[in-house]
């Protein structure tokens, strides 16, 4: 198994792939991602799971978290959103965030995530705010 960061363009075709087969290719993009970093977990040389990562200031929003189908359920999105988390940690991060999925909700909360209450609808599915915030002491 190996994270590392990549290009915009392999997280596009496994996030098509993943999130939104039966939508044009266009519709996975994101409009400001030339300005994330974007992360693979690849196993065997095989890209296996993305997720793509947006820092202004001291918050990070992680966004487009996809796991292809085959390699679902065997950890590797969940080492893959723990390194991220981590990297965003390095980086000073106080707050990192994400819209998940309501039905995917008590996945993130292993990762220390809370709903924040918000909610909203996008392309017919249920999303809710998640986040973990960091305090620093003085």
């Amino acid at each position: 198994m190996n994270i590392r960061l990549i290009d915009k363009e392999q997280a596009w075709l496994l996030r098509h792939q993943v999130m939104w087969p039966e939508k044009e290719f266009d519709f996975i993009k994101l409009y400001d991602d030339g300005l994330g970093k974007h992360y693979g977990l690849f196993e065997g040389g095989e890209l296996v799971s993305v997720v793509s990562l947006f820092a202004q200031g001291d918050q990070a929003q992680f966004r487009k978290f996809a796991t292809l189908a085959a390699h679902q359920n065997k950890g590797y999105g969940s080492r893959l959103l723990k390194y991220v988390i981590g990297e965003a940690e390095k980086a000073g991060v106080k707050r990192i965030f994400c819209n998940a999925r309501i039905d995917k909700a008590v996945f993130y909360e292993k990762f220390g995530l809370r709903a924040t209450g918000a909610v909203f609808s996008k392309s017919g599915k249920d999303y809710v705010i998640m986040e973990r915030c960091y305090l620093s002491f003085i």
